[in-house]
């Protein structure tokens, strides 16, 4: 009789985990199909022929061929230019507004002073309004300052690393799960905040920097409205989302689709490393962050 339990016990368990697992897979399928239907896309022969040209009714292209990605790398587009201002603002924004939000959260774990717990309500209450709100304003902010257009990429810096000490919500919940009593024991040896925040607390939060890091990574490296906004039609300050938007408002359409496809590819393809490498990391800082706040 127990055998008999037991046998039907793991007959069940195997018809649910493939019954799981085929769940999975065909969510798979689905989510990934725009992803491969964007490169093969991107691998299309570039031909103005309306044959070969623009949007086509099929997904495996007929020609294969680099021509998209030859032009993207030619002199006739400012591509490796947009890239690089892309670059340039996430990795700057990745690395300044890592330090901010990881200082900002750490006094708000770690120290008590007057006006701590109005502070971080006011912040909280701050972040729940749509950034657009205040996307006039910030443009003729930049303005004065000549940050807008030819200094749209500094500007841009600028603005996200400006309010970044807001996001403190999951690093400093990841802070509070570090023992005080190790600062503690560190502040009678005679270490100062800053060496214990540099020599302890950081080497023992690995998964949080490095969530930190990737999360600020992103959003420049995505952003559109506001990059946009900042540049306004001045075409060396442009971002990629920014440049290749504009290539699909052009009268030639049909022909910089494929080519619109190869941008998409490669402003992907940093990304994708980086959460394929870090992923691990990634996920220990989110779940180490919401434990407790």
């Amino acid at each position: 009789m127990v055998e008999k339990k037991t046998a039907s016990m793991k007959r069940k368990r195997a018809i649910g985990n493939a019954v799981t697992y085929l769940v999975l897979i065909l969510m798979s399928v689905i989510w990934l199909f725009p992803f491969f239907g964007l490169i093969m896309q991107s691998f299309r022969s570039y031909d103005k022929a309306v044959e070969y040209g623009g949007m086509v009714d099929y997904i495996i292209p007929k020609h294969f061929s680099l021509d998209n990605y030859k032009f993207l790398f030619s002199g006739e587009t400012n591509f490796l230019l947009w890239y690089r201002n892309t670059l340039i603002i996430a990795v700057c924004v990745a690395i300044l507004q890592t330090i901010v939000i990881l200082c900002v959260s750490y006094a708000l774990s770690r120290m008590r002073f007057k006006g701590r717990t109005f502070l971080m309500r006011f912040w909280l209450v701050l972040g729940m309004f749509p950034g657009f709100l205040t996307m006039i304003c910030l443009y003729f902010l930049l303005k004065q300052f000549g940050l807008t257009q030819a200094g749209a990429v500094p500007g841009l810096i600028l603005i996200s690393v400006a309010s970044s000490g807001m996001g403190y919500y999951v690093c400093k919940g990841y802070f509070d799960t570090i023992p005080a009593s190790l600062d503690e024991a560190a502040r009678i040896d005679g270490a100062s905040r800053a060496r214990i925040f540099f020599v302890m607390t950081i080497p023992l939060s690995k998964p949080i920097v490095i969530y930190t890091a990737l999360v600020a990574f992103m959003a420049p490296w995505c952003d559109y409205v506001f990059a946009s906004y900042v540049a306004f039609g001045y075409d060396k300050s442009y971002n990629v989302a920014v440049a290749l938007q504009r290539w699909i408002w052009t009268n030639d359409y049909q022909g910089y689709f494929t080519r619109f496809c190869a941008g998409g590819i490669l402003i992907a393809i940093p990304v994708t490393i980086l959460f394929m490498f870090l992923q691990k990391y990634y996920v220990e800082g989110v779940t180490g962050g919401a434990v407790k706040g």
